[in-house]
C-alpha cells in the first residue's frame, strides 16, 4: 500500500491517549545531515501524536542533530513496527510557534503525511519492533502527556 494517510491502527497508537499502556512502544525518526548521511532517531509516543490520519504533531529536543536536520529540510520518514507490519511513512515537516510557557522545552513540528509504505512478508512475520522498558514511567508518562498536550 502506498498513499498518504496512516491506517487506523496506526492512528489508534499514535492517538495521545492510554500511553501508560503503550510506554514499551519506541519507533525510529529517519532525518538527513547535511553530508547526505541517513540519521536515525528514536520517537516515543509521548513525542508523537496523530491529529487525524494525514496530520502528526512532533515534539523533539532542541539542539538535536534530529531536530537540525528537519530545521533546514523539512522533512523526515518516520517508521514503526507495529501489529505485524512495518510503516514506513514520509513526513513533510513545518515548525511550530514556541510556547512561552510550556512545561517541557521542545521543538514542537507540525506535520504532513506525504506518503505511507505498509510493509509485510509473505514468508515470515513480524513479531516485535523497537522495545523500551522506561526507567521511571509515573514521572515520564506523566511528560509525555503534558508534551501530548502541548502538541
Amino acid at each position: 500500500m502506498d498513499n498518504q494517510k496512516i491506517s487506523k491502527e496506526l492512528y489508534k497508537l499514535l492517538n495521545g491517549e492510554n500511553l501508560d499502556t503503550k510506554q514499551h512502544e519506541a519507533m525510529m525518526l529517519l532525518t538527513m545531515t547535511e553530508d547526505f548521511w541517513p540519521h536515525i532517531a528514536m520517537i516515543s509516543v509521548g513525542e508523537i501524536v496523530a491529529k487525524d490520519c494525514t496530520k502528526l504533531r512532533l515534539a523533539l529536543w532542541p539542539n538535536t542533530t534530529t531536530t537540525h536536520n528537519i530545521l533546514r529540510t523539512s522533512q523526515a520518514t518516520f517508521v514503526v513496527f507495529f501489529a505485524g507490519k512495518a510503516y514506513y511513512i514520509r513526513l513533510s515537516l513545518q515548525r511550530l510557534t514556541p510556547i512561552s510557557n510550556a512545561k517541557h522545552t521542545r521543538e514542537r513540528f507540525s506535520a504532513e503525511v506525504v506518503s505511507v509504505r505498509e510493509d509485510t512478508a509473505k514468508y515470515a512475520d513480524i513479531t516485535s519492533g523497537v522495545k523500551i522498558n522506561l526507567k521511571d514511567s509515573d514521572t515520564i508518562i506523566k511528560r509525555w502527556y503534558e508534551t501530548i498536550e502541548e502538541l
